[in-house]
């Protein structure tokens, strides 16, 4: 099928993401503002959730809005989920069976958008983009992000993916594990805001926000799925500390209301869902929140120290590892324990605090979304190609699952 005439002088990237969280789409979104920012119009970033589409299957699309009930209201089922999927035998039954329910959607994904190049920050995609692939003898350059910075699940790596792009070199070596060839791997750090990356005042962006000079700026993070961050902000509250609050509650009425009526007792900002966190993550001078992968990597790139005080179990775990092994921040599960870190880091003219934030330098990557998006505009360039594949054994089988469900393929079995 020929490209509409305005297509052909630029590449088409087609990015595959989903809703699980906040993570995967912002990792999409800031690969695609940096491939805008340095290709511009020879380049289209396009991002997709194939999830979004009604003839997903329901469990599919459940899984994304259920996410956040059941790591709140489930959590050690949650964590017997993840561990209990995560190995070689149970992935390969997964991957088999999404290859059978995304087969369509995925298919006419490729159809409307005829990518160059696909870059997935999302793991459920590869195993159907693959067999696809085979089935059609050709095979589009197909990059994989991984969104998790320690904790990584199985299903992330495919060995038929182009390239295998990680946050960390505990997840280069988790990929080498599975067999991925060392060639196609990559640590790039987790794409973050590409806005992250650049020169700024802080004084400015401070002063623009309303905050104080004299005063260290706690910005705390939150969103539905985290439940600890009122009794720390409580406890600040009433600390007697040089603090200033700067309070997201990202989309939790229940917090913005609570936060909106309480009697505070040291200068506090109270913010529903921001949309670009990126000039309150620059200001802040530290910052307390879950260790999601997302908000621990756009801290990092910043130099900004986390205190974390919620951690989801699996996947969660190692980025919390990460930080504090790292010396870019603390564990905080309780109030007494974050109350207890923020004097520590304050003391001696915040000298602890200082260190934390150099720490957190060192760790920081805020120029990974600039690095995928380099390699994902070299792919392009490559685009679609006939090869030899793997699953080519399989595709008369792979025709016999899918005829079913797709009576094109059915049809050519027949023929």
């Amino acid at each position: 099928m020929r490209k509409p005439e305005n297509q052909e002088t630029s590449k088409r990237i087609l990015i595959l993401t989903a809703d699980a969280g906040f993570g995967h789409r912002a990792a999409a979104n800031a690969i695609a503002a940096a491939l805008e920012e340095r290709y511009g119009e020879r380049c289209q970033a396009i991002i997709v959730n194939p999830l979004e589409d009604r003839r997903a299957p329901a469990v599919l699309r459940r899984a994304q809005s259920d996410y956040d009930r059941l790591i709140q209201e489930m959590p050690d089922l949650y964590r017997f989920g993840y561990r209990a999927s995560n190995g070689m035998l149970p992935v390969g039954i997964v991957e088999q069976a999404l290859i059978v329910m995304l087969h369509n959607t995925l298919r006419d994904t490729l159809r409307t958008h005829q990518p160059d190049a696909i870059v997935t920050t999302y793991p459920l995609y590869q195993a159907p983009l693959t067999a696809l692939f085979a089935l059609n003898r050709r095979y589009v350059p197909l990059l994989t992000v991984v969104t998790d910075l320690v904790s990584v699940h199985a299903l992330w790596f495919n060995d038929e993916v182009d390239l295998c792009l990680v946050p960390t070199e505990t997840v280069r070596a988790k990929a080498l594990d599975h067999a991925l060839p060392s060639a196609r791997i990559e640590v790039t750090g987790l794409p973050v805001n590409p806005a992250l990356a650049q020169p700024v005042d802080r004084a400015a962006l401070r002063a623009g926000l309303g905050w104080r000079a004299d005063r260290y700026v706690a910005l705390f993070v939150g969103s539905k799925r985290v439940r600890k961050l009122e009794p720390v902000a409580h406890a600040f509250n009433h600390s007697g500390l040089p603090l200033e609050l700067a309070l997201v509650t990202g989309g939790n009425e229940a917090l913005l209301k609570a936060w909106g009526e309480a009697d505070w007792h040291l200068p506090a900002h109270v913010y529903g869902f921001v949309d670009d966190m990126a000039p309150m993550i620059r200001a802040a001078d530290f910052i307390v929140c879950k260790a999601g992968g997302l908000i621990v990597s756009e801290a990092l790139a910043t130099g900004l120290p986390l205190m974390l005080v919620e951690v989801i179990p699996g996947q969660e775990t190692g980025n919390a590892e990460f930080v504090v092994q790292g010396g870019a921040g603390e564990l905080a599960p309780e109030p007494l324990n974050a109350l207890a870190c923020a004097c520590h880091w304050l003391t001696n003219d915040g000298a602890l605090l200082a260190c934390r934030a150099a720490k957190a330098r060192e760790l920081g990557r805020p120029h990974a979304a600039y690095r995928v998006a380099e390699l994902a505009w070299q792919a392009a360039q490559q685009g679609p190609q006939h090869r030899e594949h793997r699953l080519l054994v399989q595709v008369p089988r792979l025709r016999e699952l899918l005829s079913t469900r797709d009576p094109d393929l059915g049809a050519e079995e027949r023929s």
